[in-house]
């Protein structure tokens, strides 16, 4: 059976895990009633929730003596470690974009990849059936990108298709039938290379390991694809660091590969398959799973310095413990330890007490799904704000900085642009209508500037506005940026809230908290309206008489709360505030450097 290995590239919600659904269902691999969930690829909690992809994902599917294996790829920059290493896995892509839209950053973050490891495109204009659809720009902006990217004339030479992956059809016009994606499986076998490692079938067996997964029957997985030789069940190989060290020898258990959405066993992988190996201890992503006769390892795709670090804590809030089972230093120690070695885009550092742990990763995103899958499974953490990465650079210290799309009301341009530029010190590279009364600005802006800047976003913009960002590189350190102007209120007495005490504390700042939630000492529980910081109590309750007077007896009538989300509360913190997580709350408190902190902070600013 001839073998197509390609991936599937698109920004958030762009449709490509819908357009999965529909090649799998074309292809017969569900049965006519077989019931088969929404975004079945999306298989995380997680990912249905948000509707994006998180996790990069293969599946196979069968078209007329063709077997064609597809990569369904994150299509947000912070999970950019899984795209890194799955790429090295496939030998072509389909650029999937929205035809209002265009290509947006975490489609230009991928596409570089991509063109830089010399796979030729496909470009599918999705969702050409909108109303607000411009496919001919969106193709000629893609033709830019690519140019931009230094494409070669082979890449440059790209086709196209016009489709709508929720309605299944793809075509090659505009106006064609519209039936079905007969046309794109035709256009991947044709014009995606067969893997050239088949040519070296009778070489020894050599496999780069590009994601890490565990099973309670099987233990350790390791999934990637095989670059030359055979493998049957039960041969003994041996694992080779990145740098040729071998780290151990061991027999293949099992060998899967997929099949539709799941796995199914094989009796023997071949060069160019992607399949799935069990039977190790320690080998791990990057290292190369060979045949004992192999002493040079694979090449292993240089991987993107993480950007940001956050630390993570034990809680130690006087509420701790009473949500969570795990707590303690050391079990947080192991699942972040855990997380680290099967994303290898993130790195974890003991700090010098041993109670906290500094992660780092490529955003707030990753850093958000990471402790919310934490709080999931029964983990309490203190989490502190946010820090950027410096270097040292060949102009001294450099900082990261970001690229930042923006689609905006016109009405609302000169607020962002102001705050971009002037308060959060970016600097503005292209401005350009984008539809009907509506804007789109391009700016480079240091990573700090942006930490705590999506709810004031959404503020200066009504909520209208749609910000994406990407890495774009490092610049010289641009200076101190102003953070949160406004103070917070704190709680300095411990209990249950009062529906009386919070009215009274209304016309002194927005709350987080409503009546009855238990706070205490030090504990965050509002937005002053001030830039100080504010204790008060909001345990005091109404003062009560036997006389009855009018007016006083007024209903109390509460604003209801801000409710802050995990991601919003990380980036709204201050140095000095700490987010406690447990699985049923999030909780902003206020924290006491020591001075060894208080330094950090200060040469970190």
């Amino acid at each position: 059976m001839d073998l197509r290995n390609v991936a599937i590239i698109a920004h958030v919600d762009h449709g490509k895990t819908t357009l999965v659904d529909e090649l799998l269902k074309q292809s017969g691999a569900f049965r006519e009633n077989q019931q088969v969930a929404e975004r079945a690829m999306d298989s995380n909690d997680l990912e249905r929730e948000r509707g994006i992809t998180i996790l990069a994902k293969a599946t196979s599917v069968e078209w007329k003596s063709t077997r064609i294996n597809i990569v369904d790829t994150p299509g947000h920059a912070d999970f950019g470690g899984e795209v890194e290493r799955i790429l090295s896995m496939v030998d072509g892509v389909v650029l999937l974009v929205d035809a209002a839209e265009g290509p947006m950053p975490q489609t230009k973050f991928v596409t570089s990849k991509a063109l830089a490891l010399g796979l030729r495109p496909i470009v599918v204009l999705n969702k050409v059936d909108k109303p607000d659809a411009e496919p001919d720009r969106a193709l000629d902006e893609c033709f830019d990108l690519f140019a931009n990217l230094g494409a070669d004339d082979d890449q440059l030479d790209f086709p196209h298709m016009y489709a709508s992956g929720r309605a299944g059809w793809a075509d090659f016009e505009l106006d064609g039938p519209r039936k079905d994606l007969t046309a794109l499986f035709k256009l991947i076998v044709d014009h995606v290379p067969a893997p050239k490692q088949v040519k070296h079938e009778e070489d020894d067996f050599r496999m780069l390991a590009t994601t890490l997964s565990a099973d309670p029957f099987l233990g350790r997985i390791l999934t990637g694809r095989v670059e030359s030789g055979r493998l049957k069940v039960g041969a003994t190989l041996q694992a080779l660091s990145r740098v040729g060290q071998k780290i151990e020898q061991f027999r293949v258990s099992r060998i899967q590969a997929f099949r539709g959405l799941s796995y199914q066993d094989i009796e023997e992988a071949r060069a160019g398959d992607i399949v799935t190996l069990a039977g190790m201890q320690k080998a791990t992503v990057a290292d190369t799973l060979c045949a004992l006769a192999v002493d040079e390892p694979l090449e292993a795709l240089p991987i993107d310095p993480p950007t940001i670090t956050v630390t993570f804590g034990i809680n130690d809030s006087p509420l701790a413990g009473r949500d969570g089972k795990k707590v303690q230093s050391r079990v947080i120690r192991d699942r972040l330890m855990k997380e680290a070695e099967s994303n290898i885009a993130i790195k974890v550092k003991d700090t010098p007490g041993g109670e906290a742990f500094e992660v780092s990763g490529r955003g707030e995103l990753q850093m958000g799904v990471l402790i919310e899958n934490m709080r999931r499974e029964g983990f309490e953490l203190s989490i502190a704000r946010p820090q950027v990465i410096m270097r040292d650079g060949e102009t001294g210290r450099e900082e990261p900085v970001e690229e930042v799309t923006i689609d905006v009301d016109d009405d609302y341009s000169g607020a962002v642009i102001e705050k971009i530029t002037g308060v959060r010190k970016g600097e503005l590279v292209e401005m350009k209508p984008s539809g009907t009364g509506k804007t789109r600005i391009v700016a480079h802006v240091p990573a700090r500037g942006l930490i705590g800047y999506q709810g004031e976003f959404l503020t200066d913009t009504r909520g209208t506005g749609v910000m994406n960002r990407v890495f774009q590189g490092w610049t010289p350190y641009k200076g101190a940026i102003e953070g949160r102007r406004a103070g917070v209120l704190i709680s300095m007495e411990s209990g249950d809230a009062v529906a009386y005490a919070l009215w009274n504390l209304e016309e002194r700042g927005k709350m987080f908290i409503g009546p009855q939630e238990k706070v205490y000492e030090g504990m965050v529980i509002g937005e002053h309206s001030r830039e100080n910081d504010l204790e008060v109590n909001p345990l005091k309750g109404k003062k009560l008489t036997n006389v009855r007077a009018s007016g006083s007896d007024d209903a109390v009538r509460l604003t209801p709360p801000t409710v802050l989300t995990l991601e919003e509360a990380i980036a709204y913190i201050n140095d000095d505030e700490l987010v406690e997580v447990t699985p049923n709350a999030i909780r902003l408190r206020k924290r006491y450097l020591d001075p060894h902190e208080r330094k950090r902070m200060a040469r970190a600013q």
